[in-house]
């Protein structure tokens, strides 16, 4: 496989913007709904430019049950994450999606964590994949990025305590050996950071590489920002090399991974546009917006370009120090919600129309 960095913005952006426009006119003709909206919208089917694909809200899918094929055709529903009560989104996957979002993962994680499969700890419980048919956004993570790993050990129990002697053992098992950890920001910060500084543990993942993503908000609320988190996981946990990743649930194919140098990286087959949040006009480099995320992989949904409640900032595009191409970005976190309802009730009111 190529590395999915190596394209410039010149190679890129022809072949990008051919596959997304082919989505769009593929879920015009199978999605009654995405049609409506495209044409209550005045969106062109055919773009010229990646700024102008059309795009959803990501709300919407809370809203909506968005699909581009037959129900039958359906294996796996995605749900985004959501507090009791709170609409969730439905996403909904059928082999050829699914199989190619798996595939996608791999090329995207592959200069990070290379072809081996490492021994891995999964930070979280177990009992997240009981449902195998219906997956929330952290269940679908981890069942994605397992694939990395080997001898896959579970550090937190059902009741979200710490496996302290389990991870020792497992920990003694693989010394010497690179181990891939994997979970959930928010997750790692509350059940195994905070919990082995309560408990007076001191542990040692040795030469490990963590891949988390997902639920800085909390964390920002305690005044803990990316470096401060690698650096009180390093002093804790001994954990060597950490790279958060941005993606969700609703758009399948777009992870975008933090390089070596602490930018999130925008592969081959995936792109992000930050609009302005009240014109949604496209903003230049240097200036924080709406991001809108684009990927090539969404067949079974109308969701290859989303507008999703995330402010991000693109900091430049081919020429980050990484060496790494494409767009390189930072996300600030939510919008506040009341600023982005007026754009979700426009396009529901199309798709009701």
């Amino acid at each position: 496989m190529t590395n999915p960095y190596h394209l410039t913005k010149a190679e890129k952006t022809p072949l990008l913007l051919e596959k997304l426009n082919v989505l769009t006119k593929f879920h015009v003709s199978q999605s009654t709904e995405y049609r409506s909206m495209i044409e209550k919208g005045g969106f062109q089917i055919t773009a010229n430019s990646l700024e102008e694909v059309p795009f959803l809200p990501v709300q919407l899918f809370k809203l909506l049950d968005l699909v581009s094929v037959p129900k039958e055709e359906v294996i796996k529903v995605l749900t985004s994450s959501g507090t009791t009560g709170q609409q969730v989104s439905k996403i909904y996957l059928d082999k050829e999606t699914s199989i190619a979002q798996t595939r996608t993962l791999v090329e995207v994680m592959k200069p990070l964590l290379g072809a081996k499969r490492l021994p891995m700890i999964i930070l979280d419980t177990k009992s997240i994949l009981k449902d195998r048919k219906s997956f929330s956004a952290r269940g679908a993570g981890i069942l994605g990025f397992s694939n990395f790993g080997r001898k896959h050990f579970y550090a937190l129990n059902d009741d979200m305590s710490l496996d302290v002697e389990g991870l020792k053992t497992y920990l003694e098992e693989y010394k010497g050996e690179r181990i891939l950890l994997f979970g959930f920001t928010f997750m790692i910060w509350q059940y195994v950071f905070k919990e082995s500084i309560k408990q007076g543990i001191k542990l040692d993942f040795g030469d490990s590489i963590l891949i988390h993503g997902g639920g800085w908000k909390k964390l920002k609320d305690e005044a803990v920002d990316s470096s401060v988190f690698n650096q009180l996981l390093h002093d804790q946990l001994g954990i060597r090399e950490v790279h958060n990743y941005y993606g969700m649930v609703e758009q399948v194919g777009s992870i975008f991974v933090e390089c070596s140098k602490g930018h999130l990286h925008t592969p081959q087959f995936a792109d992000v546009i930050i609009r302005d949040t009240l014109t949604f006009e496209p903003l230049s480099h240097g200036r924080q917006g709406l991001i809108q995320v684009l990927s090539e992989l969404p067949k079974s949904y109308p969701g290859h370009s989303l507008l999703t409640e995330d402010l991000g900032t693109i900091i430049g595009e081919d020429d980050c120090p990484c060496g790494w191409k494409g767009k390189y970005f930072t996300v600030a976190g939510r919008i506040p919600k009341a600023e982005l309802r007026g754009c979700s009730d426009t396009f529901q009111g199309g798709a009701r129309a």
